[in-house]
């Protein structure tokens, strides 16, 4: 079984698009999974829930998903969140995200990545 873990990009996109990401995922991907996220996702999406407007509107719609979801919260020991996720990276995890920077990283490494396309489906790439 894999572990899809969610970055906070991603989770907030799909809140403010309305994107079911656990209907999307049964969709693109043909093995059983877990999602996951990092204990400093959820300290982020509490950041920007404070923020006013449409994003923080999001942060909060996402923060209750997360919550009413029972998501695996895997804890770290500080440092930035996209060299965490890029750590987890491996052939038992896959992540989700729509951070650029992170995904060339990714496809680097030769990971797979989910990401928001068109602001309508999630889609598997590098797989």
């Amino acid at each position: 079984m894999k572990t899809v873990i969610l970055d906070t990009n991603l989770i907030i996109d799909c809140a403010k698009t309305k994107v079911d990401i656990w209907r999307e995922l049964d969709r693109i991907l043909s093995h059983s999974f877990m999602v996951g996220i990092l204990d400093r996702t959820m300290d982020e999406v509490d950041v920007v829930i404070n923020k006013r407007g449409k994003e923080g509107e999001a942060a909060k719609l996402a923060k209750t998903i997360l919550l009413t979801k029972h998501v695996t919260i895997y804890p770290t020991e500080g440092g930035h969140t996209d060299n965490l996720l890029l750590k987890k990276a491996d052939e038992n995890h896959i992540i989700a995200t729509n951070d650029a920077g992170l995904k060339k990283k990714l496809k680097a490494k030769k990971q797979p990545v989910i990401i928001l396309r068109a602001k309508k489906k999630l889609e598997l790439i590098g797989a």
